[in-house]
């Protein structure tokens, strides 16, 4: 019998262990069971309502290994990060302003020919951020730490959305005919700032 929570489709969540891993259980209307490391490291398990717990504990067990090597991947370039801090506002300012510069005469008509803001903050969880309304691109920081081809894949980004706001398939066809090789410069992001080695 279905309580009323599981009627209306809401989720439940609980926190569980197994093979050594503290995760977070959550119960909705998926088809499989999924798992993945959040980005501070923590754990997440979606699940059926009625699949057995036993079967999820074996699951996330079955996948321990896997997940410590995430998480010290993590924690890697957490550390990185922290161990090289990102220039002040002027000096990352210096660096974005001249690819914002190479970049606006692609959508000068789209902007009337007006040039965006460009704004420089501490932002963690993104790179760069939009406001199509205020014709504004804001860019994280700590982007000043990547390498010029990463950096440059971002500002178009950016600049695509005053395009396409979201990120629908027109988006990436845009993001694709200015950087064919856009994939390749976003991986870039995922590897330690400029000045560290992996280990």
């Amino acid at each position: 019998k279905q309580s009323g929570g599981e009627r209306m489709g809401l989720r439940q969540c609980s926190m569980r262990s197994a093979g050594g891993v503290e995760y977070e259980l959550t119960r909705k209307r998926v088809k499989n069971l999924n798992l993945r490391v959040r980005g501070d490291g923590s754990v997440a398990v979606s699940a059926p309502p009625r699949a057995p717990l036993a079967a999820v504990d074996a699951f996330v067990a079955g996948r321990a290994g896997w997940i410590a090597a995430a998480q010290a991947k993590m924690h890697r370039r957490q550390a990185a990060e922290a161990a090289q801090a990102a220039p002040g506002k002027k000096e990352c300012l210096a660096l974005f302003l001249p690819v914002s510069e190479r970049v606006f005469p692609l959508f000068e008509g789209v902007l009337g020919g007006q040039r965006p803001e460009l704004r420089v903050r501490d932002m963690r969880t993104r790179w760069g951020s939009c406001n199509v309304k205020e014709r504004r691109i804001t860019l994280a920081a700590r982007l000043a730490l990547m390498p010029p081809e990463a950096v440059e894949y971002v500002v178009v980004h950016e600049y695509c959305h005053f395009v396409h706001p979201d990120h629908q398939a027109g988006f990436w066809a845009l993001v694709a005919g200015i950087l064919p090789d856009y994939k390749a410069r976003r991986a870039l992001l995922k590897m330690p700032p400029q000045g560290d080695k992996a280990d």
